[in-house]
């Protein structure tokens, strides 16, 4: 919460996760407030950036 607070609307912040954002809630730990406070931060003034296709690592192999 520090880290994101210290951040929001004054520097930019790269998250990348292979969750998708609707379980981050329960990641986060659903405490209510501080769950609502960083995905109010985090989401509503987010650009995402979905990615698909196929693992790029799957040839590496």
């Amino acid at each position: 919460m520090d880290i994101i607070d210290d951040r929001h609307g004054k520097r930019s912040t790269i998250i990348s996760s292979q969750i998708p954002v609707a379980a981050w809630y329960e990641i986060i730990g659903g405490e209510g407030t501080v769950a609502d406070a960083i995905l109010d931060r985090i989401v509503n003034s987010s650009h995402r950036i979905n990615l698909t296709g196929d693992s790029l690592r799957k040839g590496k192999i």
